[in-house]
């Protein structure tokens, strides 16, 4: 038990992806400049995560060392190409959206990392944990820095939310702050870097 318990708290918190090890940047700036977009990267990064570490864990005695990487690579792609079939089959407009940022969850240095790093050497039951674990944790961080700069930028919170809920989506939307003009920097890459930075520094303030 506690060991399980020690891998959520690593996964959510303590090596989480983004705030520790600083990995998967490049999706996690690009696609947060609202909350819905950010949760629907979240969800296919997790997937992939769960879906790949609970794979490699099974079949680790069966992959040879000189070549685990790139089986590790083929599976993680396997699994990528799921999401992004079905994301064009049920949510094609958020799939436009997110672009290029869905097959490229494959060169996700955090998803590689994990399947190396723990899904290679623990059993299938910790190893699913961990990817699940480590893909809310990312998640989380994807939802409240697209939370930040869709408030900072638009004003409101939980805008197009019909991609990923239909008509009940248009319910959602949270207008915060009436006759705004929005501050286009927090909409823009510079933002999501000093959003990233603040969230960061808030992490290590609390671990200090």
């Amino acid at each position: 038990m506690n060991d399980y318990l020690k891998i959520t708290k690593n996964g959510l918190w303590d090596n989480n992806q983004a705030l520790v090890a600083l990995l998967g940047l490049c999706p996690l700036l690009a696609v947060t400049n609202n909350i819905v977009n950010a949760i629907g990267l979240g969800l296919a990064t997790t997937f992939v995560l769960v879906a790949s570490n609970t794979t490699i864990s099974i079949f680790r005695h069966y992959i040879r060392k000189e070549i685990r990487i790139p089986v590790f690579v083929l599976l993680i792609a396997s699994f990528v190409t799921i999401v992004e079939l079905a994301m064009q089959a049920y949510f094609y407009n958020l799939y436009l959206i997110l672009g290029i940022f869905v097959p490229l969850i494959v060169t996700n240095c955090a998803i590689l990392g994990r399947a190396e790093a723990f899904a290679s050497k623990n059993t299938w039951g910790k190893s699913a944990l961990d990817g699940l674990m480590m893909g809310i944790g990312f998640s989380i961080v994807l939802i409240i820095l697209g939370a930040l700069r869709e408030l900072i930028g638009s004003g409101t919170l939980f805008d197009q939310s019909a991609l990923l809920l239909g008509s009940l989506g248009n319910t959602l939307s949270i207008t915060v702050f009436e006759d705004y003009q929005g501050t286009l920097l927090a909409v823009l890459p510079p933002g999501a870097f000093i959003g990233l930075g603040l969230i960061v520094a808030l992490k290590n303030w609390i671990d200090a």
